[in-house]
């Protein structure tokens, strides 16, 4: 009931901005949450398989549509200024920064040849940002959501999930998979999405009982930030595509993990490394799965612990504080650890037994200011409801 109260509340304060902004109420307010990707890294832009989960933070929109082609947009997070731009001149490299995101999605919407028009947008997040918990694709999806009621598109989940995939990757330049965008409108309340990337549309929701196990998920913010539109993600991509190619495969979720040795042979050893994460790291999705159906979380520590090996030393996409603050969690006696995100820098997941979540973040706090790095922030994540609509349904528009 309390976190309940809470989204409401701030709703209201929402709406309540967007009235001092705009001028009148807006047609409603809707969230798109953030979301932690338990296991499944660097698959899905490889056809691959991940078990993402909603986070409880979320991006919260009021929006209104308007008539005049006219897109306005303000962020609680930003300078407090108010960009406004025309939807018809709208177009990849016209719109930096935070804007080009939610302006994305409404180029990605006419672009598809939806009957789309201008709104004037609010937003605010309590989704950290830089820190892997993909801000960026909440968002997306807020806008997604809330143009789909705006203007009757009548869209299906994963087809507003393309949508904001489209905008991230043409409009804003960074080359991601549909993992983000899926999680942040697929995922319902104490589940995790079992997400094939090939066929989005065959999500599966697994039972997540954290709780229910005597079980605590924590989400450890380093505060080293990153940019992933920098070249580094653009250049994994690249490789793990190429070496698809060299294989005579259409995607690497194609080789067999029984054939993973011989095909190692084939490539050459730049490429090995990260073919040699893309396999294991999808049967680690499998095994997770199969642990959680069989009601059993509390498996999946070590295997989170080996994804964060494989995403250290074959990927190399961690950095010294993640490293840091796996170890911190697993000497805290964490049941497991690893970085979640795209990486170089970000956030790591912790799974560890109720009552023991103090001690993991007092261990990872003296880890930190042992090495002299800033303190790290943790939060509880509990599984929680992909993107809607917060505000009633008006009985007329």
């Amino acid at each position: 009931m309390t976190a309940r109260w809470d989204e409401d509340s701030r709703a209201d304060r929402v709406a309540d901005t967007f009235r001092r902004l705009y001028g009148g109420s807006p047609d409603g307010v809707w969230a798109a949450p953030g979301r932690v990707n338990l296991i499944g890294e660097h698959t899905d832009y490889n056809d691959g398989f991940s078990l993402p989960m909603a986070l409880p933070q979320t991006t919260l929109l009021a929006a209104r549509a308007r008539t005049d082609g006219r897109l306005r947009l303000h962020s609680a997070q930003g300078d407090g200024r108010i960009t406004e731009l025309a939807v018809a001149a709208l177009t990849p490299g016209v719109v930096t920064g935070w804007a080009g995101y939610p302006a994305g999605v409404v180029w990605a919407l006419a672009e598809a040849g939806h009957p789309v028009g201008g709104a004037d947008l609010h937003f605010d997040s309590t989704v950290p940002t830089g820190a892997g918990l993909s801000s960026s694709a909440a968002l997306e999806c807020a806008v997604a959501v809330a143009y789909d009621e705006l203007y009757g598109l009548h869209l299906r989940g994963p087809e507003l999930a393309r949508i904001a995939q489209r905008a991230e990757n043409a409009f804003a330049g960074v080359p991601c998979g549909i993992m983000d965008q899926m999680a942040s409108v697929c995922c319902t309340a104490e589940a995790a999405l079992h997400l094939d990337a090939r066929t989005p549309e065959h999500h599966r929701q697994v039972p997540f009982d954290l709780a229910g196990q005597g079980l605590r998920l924590l989400v450890i913010d380093t505060r080293v930030t990153h940019d992933l539109g920098d070249g580094a993600y653009a250049a994994l991509r690249a490789g793990c595509e190429r070496a698809a190619a060299l294989l005579g495969l259409p995607a690497l979720r194609d080789l067999p993990a029984g054939e993973l040795t011989r095909a190692l042979e084939a490539l050459p050893a730049e490429l090995v490394p990260l073919v040699r994460h893309v396999v294991t790291e999808n049967a680690r999705v499998a095994e997770a799965v199969s642990r959680l159906r069989a009601g059993d979380a509390a498996a999946l520590g070590p295997i989170l612990t080996a994804g964060h090996a494989s995403l250290r030393d074959d990927y190399r996409v961690s950095c010294p504080e993640t490293d840091l603050a796996v170890a911190a969690a697993l000497e805290a006696g964490a049941l497991g650890a690893r970085m979640t995100g795209g990486g170089f820098g970000g956030s790591v997941i912790a799974l560890v037994e109720a009552g023991r979540e103090r001690a993991v973040g007092d261990c990872m706090t003296a880890a930190f200011a042992t090495a002299g790095h800033r303190p790290p922030r943790v939060i509880e994540a509990a599984p929680g409801a992909g993107a809607r609509r917060l505000t009633p349904t008006p009985a007329t528009r």
